[in-house]
């Protein structure tokens, strides 16, 4: 049986690691760099890419077939062509710092 204890000590050790790692996000100042705008958490970069395909797909009711990145002056725009299940094709454009759609 001591593979079963290396087993129970490994999980043990993963365990803790995990709520070491899940506190350490929880402090201070990781709340404060965070904040809450509809149903979109900004942190101080803006949204990611991912969230703006996710939030876009659900607004629209389409499925985002290819995104782009773009840079326009100081502003980070995401650029996301989706398709609707009737074939139609729209690009949306989203500002990466603010999550608004241009």
């Amino acid at each position: 049986m001591p593979s079963s204890r290396l087993t129970i000590a490994l999980l043990a050790v993963l365990t803790l690691g995990v709520g070491t790692a899940e506190s350490a996000t929880r402090t201070p100042a990781a709340r404060d760099a965070v904040q809450v705008v509809g149903t979109i958490v900004l942190a101080d970069g803006g949204i990611s890419l991912n969230q703006a395909i996710s939030m876009v797909e659900r607004r629209f009711k389409a499925r985002v077939v290819r995104s782009d990145v773009r840079q326009e002056g100081e502003r980070k725009i995401y650029v996301l062509r989706l398709l609707d299940d009737a074939g139609n094709a729209q690009v949306v454009r989203v500002d990466a710092s603010s999550g608004a759609i241009l």
